[in-house]
């Protein structure tokens, strides 16, 4: 009996190192948990996948970050990685500005470039980082609250580029998702970080409330043609509800943010 049992674990561990002999060490597998790298490995894959088709539109109307991934969301949020894909986007537009974009810009005063607030103009990663960057549901009553503390800190990349855009006479819209009950709190915090002179802040009213923000922002971009007369040559926003919608822009411009989705 000892002499069988000694041969079924010999057995058995001259098939495990044969099966991991000829595994593909490039592919987390289940059936070797243990390995810890090669499991960090897999998890980092799957969650750069999940961070990439919500920048996709593929991933859409989620109320949280999936646990297993609000540690990778928070580093990349907190990392140069974020930053320089902020800066490639911002330097698109740049060049879409530079490269003729604007060549019919009229002389009336009709030429106009929207921009979203939060995660475009100024950045409200640090409320998340207090609040498991994204792994919570949304306490908006929270949130609100720390607006009105006046501490969301410019986006460095989205400041140059409005100063860019007003140095050339266009008209900036500000169209955001925000409350009106927040205007006086968000223009505060829009100068103290040195925004300034754009044309009009266009909040939520309350008859706003409960419209989709896509539809929201979509009428407020019809008044702006229609009543206005505004010709809208660029939006930039970190959420597609910024862009969706009839009128559009002549060219749109989405900033990386998996925290949260706003429909």
């Amino acid at each position: 009996m000892g002499k069988n049992i000694g041969f079924l674990l010999a057995f058995t561990g001259l098939v495990l190192i044969s099966s991991a002999a000829g595994a593909d060490w490039t592919e987390w597998n289940i059936l070797w948990p243990w390995k810890d790298s090669l499991v960090g490995e897999g998890l980092k894959n799957y969650c750069e996948s999940w961070r990439i088709n919500v920048e996709l539109n593929n991933i859409k109307g989620f109320d949280v970050v999936p646990q297993e991934c609000v540690a990778f969301v928070g580093k990349y949020m907190t990392s140069s990685q974020y930053k320089a894909d902020i800066e490639r986007a911002i330097e698109e537009s740049v060049l879409y500005l530079n490269g003729g974009c604007c060549s019919l810009k009229g002389s009336d005063g009709k030429d106009a470039w929207i921009f979203d607030i939060d995660d475009t103009l100024v950045s409200i990663v640090p409320y998340y980082k207090k609040h498991h960057f994204g792994g919570e549901k949304l306490n908006m009553t929270s949130l609100e609250e720390w607006m009105k503390r006046n501490r969301a800190p410019a986006i460095g990349e989205t400041l140059r580029f409005f100063n860019e855009i007003r140095g050339r006479g266009f008209k900036i819209f500000l169209i955001s998702s925000r409350r009106e009950s927040l205007r006086s709190h968000t223009a505060d915090n829009l100068i103290k970080v040195g925004y300034h002179g754009w044309t009009k802040l266009i909040l939520r009213k309350r008859g706003d409330e409960s419209m989709e923000v896509g539809k929201y922002k979509a009428k407020a971009r019809k008044e702006l043609v229609e009543e206005g007369g505004y010709r809208i040559w660029g939006i930039v926003g970190d959420q597609w509800s910024s862009f969706e919608g009839t009128p559009s822009a002549k060219r749109t411009f989405k900033l990386p943010n998996p925290l949260y989705y706003v429909s």
